[in-house]
């Protein structure tokens, strides 16, 4: 499936931005912003199938997603950036898209959520209610957090409206069962870790892909929104990478 873009700015580095499940394209304003404003920049965001003004599909597996993104993509982009499911699409397509760089927000790599045993089948046969308590979960984290501003908020809003909120079981069963494998980098890579990144990778796997060639940071103090919560701050953690400044 071509996939649904926009495009912001006409400068000479170009770079991609592949959002999470339930957002679209448009909840990136807060680094898009700052890309152009930084000038030299070519931004496109994309919506992935079943999100924004992307059609609807059959399926909603991470493989699809990532056939998309190398559908609607070039290769040889100078960066692209994947968050939360957009980490895990981007890992699947990252070989095939040849970036000359990868950053990778919260990607869900490996979700703390139980695969195997009886608590894996309890789990899973009555998902909807265990994912459920997990966002509950996320919520509190979150609270005392900065809060979008309206702007981003309604953007946040009006994604949600258009998602399509039936892949979202199968999506997290797909994820989960199907983690990122613990290996060298195919380009160079950033993982960008929130203080909720846990829940999405683990410390010691973090350590783990650190040791075999990732570059890892770290952002306290924001939660899994990074940017509708700090934009600021998010950006400061990003803004070499994404504009080639970063030394050697």
């Amino acid at each position: 499936m071509e996939l649904a873009t926009q495009v912001h700015g006409a400068g000479p580095r170009r770079m991609a931005l592949v959002h999470g499940l339930g957002a679209d394209g448009a909840t990136w304003r807060g680094l898009t912003d700052r890309l152009v404003a930084a000038g030299g920049v070519t931004v496109t965001t994309v919506d992935l199938r079943g999100h924004g003004a992307s059609d609807r599909a059959e399926d909603y597996s991470v493989r699809a997603f990532a056939d998309d993104l190398v559908e609607t993509l070039p290769a040889g982009l100078d960066v692209v950036v994947g968050h939360s499911l957009g980490g895990s699409v981007l890992e699947r397509a990252v070989e095939r898209l040849a970036p000359e760089c990868a950053v990778y927000l919260d990607p869900g790599f490996r979700l703390g959520l139980p695969t195997e045993g009886l608590t894996g089948r309890l789990f899973w046969a009555t998902a909807p209610v265990g994912l459920t308590v997990a966002a509950l979960a996320q919520k509190w984290r979150s609270r005392g957090r900065p809060a979008p501003s309206p702007e981003d908020a309604r953007l946040r809003d009006a994604a949600t409206s258009r998602f399509d909120r039936g892949m979202a079981f199968g999506v997290f069963r797909d994820v989960t069962h199907s983690p990122a494998p613990v290996a060298p980098p195919p380009v160079p890579s950033t993982l960008v870790l929130s203080d909720d990144s846990r829940a999405v990778l683990p410390d010691a796997t973090a350590e783990r892909l650190e040791a075999l060639g990732w570059e890892v940071r770290r952002v306290t103090g924001v939660g899994h929104d990074f940017w509708l919560q700090d934009a600021d701050r998010t950006w400061a953690a990003v803004r070499d990478v994404l504009l080639g400044e970063r030394a050697g």
